[in-house]
């Protein structure tokens, strides 16, 4: 998983109107850079489970952190034990690099 370090250390970048989404080829090889997450019409989605509320919304507060750090927010469904997170890039309509570089940095979160 040296790759996923890769993305780690990456910043988002602004996505603009016009930007193409990544191909079919390219999100399946950033794909493999990431643990469990799936992609499913344009996006991508992981569920993580935690041992009970408290630790769930501190891993959301965590996600909302580097969020807004790399100005890149996903949609979040929490319950009281779990987090699905979900990215796509809005702005085009599909996946960008961005979207990976935010799941690695979440999988980081929960690594800690």
């Amino acid at each position: 998983m040296s790759d996923v370090c890769d993305l780690t250390n990456k910043q988002c970048k602004p996505c603009e109107g016009g930007t193409p989404p990544l191909s079919p080829d390219e999100t399946n090889l950033l794909l493999q850079q990431l643990d469990g997450w799936i992609q499913h019409d344009q996006r991508i989605f992981k569920t993580y489970e935690f041992p009970n509320y408290f630790q769930t919304m501190a891993f959301v507060n965590a996600v909302a952190w580097v969020s807004h750090r790399e100005d890149h927010h996903p949609d979040l469904n929490v319950g009281y034990n779990k987090c699905s997170i979900e990215y796509s890039t809005h702005a085009i309509n599909g996946l960008s690099e961005n979207d990976f570089i935010c799941a690695a940095k979440v999988d980081a979160l929960f690594n800690i």
